[in-house]
């Protein structure tokens, strides 16, 4: 049975709470042996999504032996993940100079292992208000709204330590040796925004909040209230899928010339939202399906692993009743074509 890339991969995490857990969930789920450290026993519990994959132990980090315990633990592994505080790691007698020189140890945190705010508490909220990013999100007449905790935490957080973790495992394959990965989330949102410092510098993006291209004030890239108080998405960028969405509404075709002229902007949206309120969000969905408009119905949690496209691929899935997405990405052998 295949049991996944990372089958070969060893990793201890000293358990927390936000991206550090996730990234040793999405580590397990493709295959590599994580061994939580609790500090006292813990209840099997399958709503507990973040712990899918892993074992624990149980030990107490404040005696002698537990640290014997967990140095041990470190030296069987290939790498170490942790996301409290700077300094709390090299106050229990486990920090970096502690381990093996071949060990990658890969800290999370929000602020970074250095700089004024390194030991200031903080969450998402706060590390994405930091970036500029959270300026960005909202209506223009409104404070700014948090996008759940999915940027910061998890996108800038989770993600980049999980890239710095698997970089870090291909260059031990040339050096033989470990180092440290310092991920932090206010340095991963910036790394995502390529595109948005590209439109800055370009003149193309103004930092007035519902004003641009993304974020809500394009009529063709926005969410639209529907008959049955349901939301589609629209996501029409480029000049023919925007084409395919105004014959499907039913509007001139005309607007195609014009639609990247902003001060049109604000009348096309109240039109598009006057049609989209004329039909349930379904009756949309239908109508849009199998086309390029790029529209899509805005489900629920619940309503979304029902959707034809995700149960087909089974992207969410029940393990003991319980909904949770299925391990990604997916991996099939590469069968090369016989010259």
């Amino acid at each position: 049975m295949n049991k996944g890339p990372l089958a070969s991969l060893k990793i201890v995490e000293f358990s927390g709470l936000g991206p550090a857990p996730l990234a040793g969930q999405l580590l397990a789920d493709l295959g590599a042996e994580v061994t939580t450290v609790d500090r006292k026993p813990v209840a099997q519990d399958p709503t507990d999504i973040n712990r899918r994959g892993k074992q624990s132990v149980v030990l107490d980090l404040k005696s002698d032996a537990g640290i014997a315990a967990a140095r041990d633990l470190v030296a069987k592994s290939d790498v170490l993940i942790e996301g409290f505080r700077p300094g709390v790691m090299e106050r229990l007698g486990l920090g970096p100079e502690a381990c093996p020189g071949n060990l990658i140890y890969a800290r999370m945190t929000g602020w970074g292992q250095a700089g004024p705010w390194a030991h200031v508490a903080g969450h998402d909220i706060n590390y994405l208000g930091l970036t500029g990013a959270l300026h960005a999100m909202g209506t223009g007449d409104a404070p700014p709204v948090p996008p759940l905790n999915l940027v910061a935490d998890y996108g800038g957080g989770t993600m980049f330590l999980i890239f710095g973790i698997l970089s870090a495992v291909i260059e031990r394959g040339v050096t033989g040796k470990g180092q440290v990965v310092d991920a932090a989330m206010v340095d991963g949102v910036p790394a995502m925004m390529g595109l948005i410092h590209t439109m800055l510098a370009q003149g193309s993006w103004t930092e007035d909040r519902a004003s641009n291209w993304l974020d809500g004030a394009a009529p063709f890239y926005r969410c639209y209230a529907c008959a049955d108080g349901g939301f589609v998405a629209v996501g029409a960028l480029e000049p023919q899928f925007f084409a395919i969405l105004l014959e499907k509404l039913g509007l001139p075709a005309a607007y195609v010339k014009d639609q990247n002229d902003r001060s049109n902007w604000p009348a096309r949206t109240a039109e598009f939202a006057t049609v989209f309120a004329s039909r349930s969000r379904d009756d949309w969905a239908q109508i849009f399906a199998g086309t390029d408009a790029c529209v899509t119905p805005v489900l629920s949690f619940s309503e979304a692993a029902g959707h034809p496209h995700m149960a087909q691929r089974e992207t969410l899935i029940h393990r003991e009743g319980v909904l949770q997405a299925a391990p990604a990405p997916r991996f099939r052998p590469l069968k090369p074509t016989a010259n």
